[in-house]
């Protein structure tokens, strides 16, 4: 496996300003938003370490409004060895499914839990959060968002990328960070967006990363537009049907896939534990299908394009 993107040191970052570890906040003391853009929720997921750290590093402060910038789950980063780079994702819990008042007020404990619960104020204040993702394959970069009129409206409006993953329903699988409390109701003002922004170890998820914070960043009015970024392609929106979650190890697609491929209604997709997963209707998009088959994890998202 190439790795053009590896981890670097954060300490430099962890004390941050705002007394909680990794979290740095700059306000410009005129009125405006209140945006967090986040990192590593997953902590091989390294476009996002890039973004923060441009922010930070280039000393990025708003014109207007409040800038949060915020490192996740730093102790699995940290855990991050090449021999097994898709090991450092998680240390117990996805960090990015544990954002409901159910996990985080439960009794449970992890390293995830426990940083949850340092970020749920951060996450709580924020009026829009951009969480940085990336990908096991190398596909293109997409947004996810539930579908929500503000996530819809400002994900076209920033333009990259411009594939759109779209929750209806929100995520059957657990509570996004972007879902968190007054996130995840549906007359809340703020948005909620994740970009996946290429495949995790690939140089130019880093660097579309840094690309679509500033975007994000300009459309709120916090920084000033970049005359140099190109005009983004014409989108394509799909629609999420459902998430099929892995229930054994023998889990297996149809055929290879990586994510993004098409399929015919009622063609097989993949069998688990001797049942079988169809597209439940003529083309049928699969979304981050799993690299290697985990139970209690998910398997693939089953999507369908949208006008």
């Amino acid at each position: 496996m190439d790795f053009e993107l590896l981890p670097r040191d954060l300490q430099a970052y962890r004390g941050g300003n705002t007394g909680i570890p990794y979290v740095h906040r700059f306000e410009s003391g005129k009125p405006g938003p209140h945006l967090l853009v986040n990192a590593l929720t997953h902590g091989n997921e390294f476009c996002g370490m890039v973004a923060a750290t441009h922010l930070l590093d280039r000393e990025v402060r708003p014109k207007a409004g409040t800038l949060t910038v915020s490192f996740g789950n730093v102790e699995a980063y940290e855990s991050f060895d090449p021999g097994d780079p898709f090991k450092s994702r998680l240390l117990v819990h996805n960090l990015n499914r544990i954002w409901s008042k159910a996990w985080l007020e439960g009794s449970e404990n992890s390293p995830e839990l426990r940083r949850a619960r340092e970020l749920r104020p951060v996450v709580a204040a924020a009026d829009h959060i951009l969480d940085l993702h990336s990908t096991a394959q190398p596909v293109e970069p997409f947004w996810v968002y539930p579908a929500r009129d503000n996530n819809s409206k400002a994900a076209l409006a920033i333009g990259v990328p411009s594939i759109h993953l779209v929750m209806p329903e929100g995520m059957s699988t657990g509570t996004p960070l972007i879902a968190h409390g007054r996130h995840g109701e549906a007359d809340f003002h703020g948005v909620g967006l994740v970009a996946e922004c290429g495949q995790h170890f690939a140089r130019a998820s880093g660097e579309l990363a840094v690309e679509v914070t500033l975007r994000f960043l300009a459309h709120f009015g916090l920084v000033d537009a970049d005359p140099s970024w190109a005009p983004p392609p014409p989108p394509r929106r799909f629609e999420l049907l459902s998430i099929s979650v892995v229930k054994t190890p023998e889990a297996k697609f149809s055929r290879p896939v990586i994510g993004m491929e098409s399929f015919a209604g009622g063609e097989l997709i993949a069998t688990d534990a001797g049942e079988e997963i169809r597209a439940p209707a003529g083309g049928c998009t699969i979304f981050m299908p799993a690299r290697q088959p985990i139970p209690g994890r998910e398997l693939v998202y089953l999507t369908k394009p949208l006008p």
